[in-house]
């Protein structure tokens, strides 16, 4: 299928990115010149995307006219200035501001980089992947081995049939998870109103064998502090050097 609707979730306040989030919020933040959201919205518009919701609350006005800016996709603000909503409580409430069906769900300050030239896109891979019959959600994931920038923290098993469970020691594919969802944006018709963690549904999800996963192709990269931009830059000079060798 083609997901034409998606979300990016974008309203945190990036504390450990401080000092520079002081003056600017996270997902402005460049990363080999380019803002970190424009990273996760140009693989949206690549997939079919045509409308994006992304909320907002750390130096809101920045966001709003950064995103404003663009003129590929259209993009519709959840202001979250007046209280944040955490990850599932920020998802439920832009949701609302989408027509109910499939959707794509994005972090703006997680991406990658690397995929194979010529070859079907992650987002796409997943939008294709993803089976309402048989999943709650399809999150993209990743291994150990292709990340930049994490701490280490395994968060999921993925089994031979892409299910996910929880990871525990000694499992024996674990993985992260790389900040893409594709879902129905239904699943969320009985969230709360107020803030709550969307790892909430993750187990729920895991609870009816109904969370699975897909494997991305190329090399993922989280920037959680200051420290961590040269790493990222680092391994996209690598990436970048490579392709054009």
């Amino acid at each position: 299928m083609t997901i034409k609707n998606a979300m990016v979730l974008a309203a945190g306040l990036g504390t450990r990115m401080r000092p520079i989030t002081d003056t600017i919020p996270k997902p402005l933040v460049r990363i080999a010149g380019k803002p970190m959201i424009d990273y996760a919205l140009d693989s949206l518009v690549e997939a079919g995307v045509e409308t994006v919701v992304v909320n907002v609350h750390h130096h809101a006005d920045q966001m709003i006219a950064h995103l404003g800016a663009r003129s590929d996709v259209e993009i519709l603000i959840s202001d979250e200035r007046s209280q944040l909503m955490n990850s599932g409580g920020g998802l439920a409430k832009g949701l609302k501001l989408l027509e109910p069906g499939p959707v794509f769900v994005m972090n703006a300050d997680l991406f990658w980089i690397g995929e194979m030239p010529n070859s079907v896109s992650n987002l796409r891979r997943l939008a294709h992947f993803f089976d309402p019959t048989r999943m709650d959600m399809a999150l993209l994931c990743v291994d150990m081995d292709r990340t930049t920038g994490h701490n280490g923290k395994k968060d999921f098993n993925l089994a031979d049939d892409g299910k996910l469970t929880r990871y525990r020691d000694r499992d024996p594919f674990p993985v992260v998870y790389a900040g893409a969802i594709a879902m129905n944006s239904r699943l969320l018709d009985d969230a709360p109103d107020d803030a709550f963690n969307l790892n909430i549904y993750f187990d729920r999800a895991i609870e009816k064998d109904r969370l699975f996963g897909l494997s991305l192709d190329g090399h993922w990269i989280t920037v959680g502090t200051p420290d961590a931009i040269d790493d990222a830059e680092g391994i996209i000079r690598q990436f970048t050097e490579k392709r054009s060798a």
